[in-house]
């Protein structure tokens, strides 16, 4: 039996405990207070996609009276961070004056997730007021000290958008898509400034990790226009005359590459001064800064000793469940992780590193999205279409992205979410590896669970919480295994409980780096020992740990919690307990506070 993280509900994030809540979270409004509630959370809405632009893109709902906010991105200036911190404070004002009497309890729980939200957002403002402050759904994992690193910043997020979000179908669209591309080499600058001031504070991305991001930056100043010919072929495509490609290369040319140079040259200046610590223990007021982002990340007051003990006693326990697994495949000598990492170098289960190998690695995935979707019935009551594409990693950005990561859809079904997996080594994906990896991040996870938020009101679906939406990922892993997907497949079980040892894992690296300070020889050796990851996944996972200090922690976090509510939700109802009823519920709540989690399953658990 795997222990599972104690998490004191009174010390969790303050006001939201005793809520209750409903299944049904996307009834809108019952009461005249409800209705007066909706009315300035749907107001809160509008200004966070008029600061967030790309959202209205991401969510296919930048028309009509949105229809301005398809030329415009996230303005990534000191001042208009200051604003956003400003507008945040402003909003909680406002939610926390709206009367709480005659709020259904449907409604109770809206109000008080977006409380909790900006409330931990401003919090972060003041103890770190450097980097990164991730607020929203799509980036809610990504509250960083470092405000431009190898896998967040402006080269990492906007080419995609341009390129898989923004849909062409009118001229207006392709003169906002040429705006944005000016808006890019802004967001590009303002940036650098950033990176800038803050390093004279002291904080610099580790040097082993700015020697990643400089390499990414020129190589994509140097790189053929594909941003160009990209907007000539959805124009063409679309019917609409004119030399699109022309216009987008004589921007390109013009001001975006001069302000990739120009960010590259600033992490060259400033590697002399940082140092190849990999932990955040060696910035100003870490201690502080890292004791917020872990409770940003895992909405919990968990002290970091309480998590990398959990982490470690999680570990031994997922080891010995490895064990018989590991010894029918022959494999008896030595520790799960030395023989997991014999069994992923097993040439029948590895995909050929080349174009081919990695095109049938691609159609595998696909092969495991076909076999699960017949099953889902089984875990749930109400199905969404999951609506998915499989992508690679694009190459220019594969040495510093993650080794797997979702984004969503569009609501109205047009743009399909993409899962997103890095090629750039097929040593690192064994076979047995591939499909608890893609529940996770597609069905019935991160894909699955953010196309239920469309039923919610607007300003759930805008806002995330990392320990939610990870720990959905984990349970969505779980689920597969419920449901029977490895009853014929004893090396995907394998593959599972590597998954699931590889998250508590995370607890421990994490921890290690930024509070127990590690070094990351320290941290791959207990890494690999632990997981049998190879060498360069091993370096990947760490270095991302690095760029966003405590995010790891929110997968067991969020996963735990999910089966302590499931046991408890289990004991209370006894046999009228059903699972598809308890799935749906945690599914259809949307991204929210692991208490207010707690509280909604409860209500659920006792009938209301």
């Amino acid at each position: 039996m795997i222990a599972r993280m104690q998490i004191d509900r009174r010390r969790l994030l303050a006001g939201t405990a005793a809520l209750s809540a409903t299944a049904a979270l996307p009834v809108r409004a019952e009461t005249a207070a409800d209705r007066v509630a909706m009315t300035s959370l749907d107001r809160q809405a509008e200004a966070l996609m008029a600061a967030y632009p790309e959202y209205a893109t991401q969510l296919g709902i930048d028309k009509g009276a949105r229809a301005a906010l398809k030329a415009r991105l996230t303005d990534r200036s000191a001042a208009a961070e200051a604003r956003r911190r400003d507008d945040a404070v402003a909003r909680l004002a406002a939610v926390r004056a709206l009367p709480r009497d005659g709020l259904s309890p449907t409604v109770a729980t809206h109000v008080a997730t977006v409380e909790a939200a900006h409330a931990l957002a401003i919090d972060g403002w003041r103890r770190m007021p450097v980097g990164d402050m991730a607020l929203l759904s799509n980036n809610n994992f990504r509250s960083t000290p470092y405000v431009v690193s190898q896998g967040n910043g402006a080269l990492v997020d906007t080419p995609d958008l341009l390129e898989t979000k923004h849909t062409i179908a009118t001229k207006a669209d392709a003169e906002a898509y040429l705006a944005r591309l000016d808006g890019y080499a802004r967001q590009l600058t303002d940036e650098t400034a950033r990176l800038r001031a803050d390093a004279a504070t002291g904080v610099y991305l580790p040097a082993f990790l700015n020697a990643i991001a400089e390499r990414q930056l020129r190589a994509a100043a140097a790189a053929p226009p594909t941003l160009a010919t990209g907007l000539g072929d959805k124009t063409g495509a679309a019917g609409i005359a004119g030399d699109w490609t022309a216009r987008a290369t004589a921007i390109i040319d013009r001001s975006v590459r001069p302000a990739l140079a120009a960010q590259a040259d600033a992490f060259a200046t400033l590697r002399p001064k940082a140092s190849d610590v990999p932990g955040m223990w060696k910035t100003p007021d870490a201690a502080d800064r890292y004791a917020w982002l872990a409770e940003a990340a895992t909405t919990t007051r968990s002290t970091p000793d309480e998590i990398h003990t959990i982490g470690l006693e999680q570990c031994r326990a997922y080891a010995a469940e490895l064990d018989p697994l590991l010894r029918a495949q022959g494999l008896t000598q030595g520790t799960a992780g030395e023989r997991l990492i014999a069994l992923g170098k097993r040439p029948d289960l590895l995909f050929a590193d080349t174009d081919a190998g990695r095109a049938e690695l691609l159609a595998y995935l696909n092969t495991i999205v076909a076999k699960l979707r017949p099953r889902l019935r089984r875990a749930f009551g109400k199905l969404v279409r999951g609506n998915l594409v499989i992508r690679r990693v694009p190459p220019a950005i594969q040495d510093g992205a993650p080794n797997g990561y979702a984004g969503p859809g569009s609501m109205d079904g047009k743009v399909p979410g993409a899962y997103y997996i890095n090629l750039r080594d097929t040593g690192i994906w064994p076979r047995f590896a591939l499909p608890t990896l893609t529940f996770h991040e597609a069905i019935p996870g991160h894909i699955w669970q953010g196309e239920y938020t469309f039923d919610l009101p607007l300003i759930r679906t805008l806002l995330g919480f990392n320990a939610y939406s990870e720990g959905w990922g984990l349970y969505a892993e779980q689920i597969a295994g419920e449901i029977g997907y490895y009853d014929d497949d004893p090396l995907g079980r394998i593959g599972y409980l590597q998954s699931m040892n590889f998250r508590a894992a995370r607890l421990v690296a994490d921890t290690g780096l930024h509070h127990k300070r590690w070094t990351m020889d320290q941290a791959k050796r207990f890494f690999r020992g632990a997981t049998g990851f190879t060498d360069s996944q091993a370096t990947s996972e760490l270095n991302r740990y690095c760029t966003w200090p405590g995010q790891a922690l929110g997968y067991k976090t969020g996963h735990n919690e999910i089966n302590r509510l499931r046991d408890a939700a289990k004991a209370r109802m006894g046999a009228r307990f059903d699972v598809r009823g308890f799935n749906d519920t945690v599914v259809q709540a949307g991204g929210m506070p692991l208490d207010v989690l707690a509280a909604v399953v409860e209500r659920w658990s006792k009938g209301g």
